[in-house]
């Protein structure tokens, strides 16, 4: 009786891991491959436009609305705690460093991972139920090469583009607060930034966007290539993709700052 009991609770602690343990290889195949077919000929430009048009250019609107007004936030937050302590000059200086460390590249990837990922998963999940994907194999033409190549070439070409763009939007956010609402003078603001801007913190948000757009794009195509099951295969993959994106998002946000900024 008790063996029994035994072994079922180990069988029932066993199947989530060997299942955790297949998906993880399951993953990482999908990621070799990915990176196998990124490097190596032949690659359909004109997809690789269309991507390159949808990720960066159709996110910039959301990119910038959400940059913008961050550092507006982080403007009045800070103002709030320095004025305390008649430190109100510093304003300039944590807008500067919490959009470009931070927020431009975590907020970049966790909007273009909610309007790119998502889609990404939906339509190549489409394809798959639909099976025009084993259309395209019949048709001797390799899907990674179709599907997944350009729009991971295109994400982890974009997302850096865009993180520097939100960079400026974001420092130019909190300008319009420190000057126009917090009566700084506007001279002596630009000063300030400039003086504390430092590249290394311009590089790291550039290797955040670039991580980012490849997990986003990854997990994108993961989440539909593997979907199964119709129209409720397609939903889950398209939720399965956002919510991995962005948990991973945070991850890696922290492990390239451990990186960039500890001695």
């Amino acid at each position: 009786m008790i063996i029994e009991k035994i072994e079922k609770f180990l069988r029932t602690l066993g199947k989530p891991l060997v299942k955790f343990t297949y998906g993880i290889g399951e993953l990482s195949l999908f990621v070799s491959r990915a990176i196998y077919n990124c490097v190596t000929p032949p690659f359909y430009f004109k997809l690789l436009n269309r991507q390159f048009i949808d990720i960066g250019f159709y996110s910039l609107p959301v990119v910038a609305l959400t940059t913008v007004f961050a550092g507006m936030v982080i403007a009045l937050q800070s103002y709030t705690g320095f004025s305390q302590y008649g430190a109100e000059s510093m304003v300039a200086n944590v807008v500067l460093i919490a959009v470009t460390r931070e927020l431009a590249p975590v907020f970049c990837g966790l909007m273009v991972a909610g309007r790119i990922g998502s889609a990404m998963a939906a339509e190549i999940g489409t394809m798959r139920v639909t099976e025009q994907i084993d259309a395209l194999t019949t048709l001797s033409t390799n899907p990674f090469k179709y599907l997944i190549t350009p729009r991971v070439i295109a994400g982890v070409l974009m997302l850096p583009i865009l993180v520097v763009i939100g960079d400026i939007l974001g420092i130019f956010g909190g300008y319009i607060i420190g000057v126009y609402k917090l009566d700084f003078n506007s001279a002596n603001y630009i000063h300030a930034t400039l003086q504390y801007l430092v590249a290394s913190d311009v590089y790291c948000g550039i290797a955040k966007g670039a991580v980012f757009g490849f997990i986003i794009t990854l997990m994108g195509c993961y989440n539909g290539y593997k979907s199964r099951g119709g129209a409720q295969g397609v939903g889950e993959a398209t939720t399965n993709a956002v919510v991995s994106s962005s948990i991973l998002i945070l991850i890696f946000n922290y492990i390239i700052t451990e990186v960039f900024f500890t001695e």
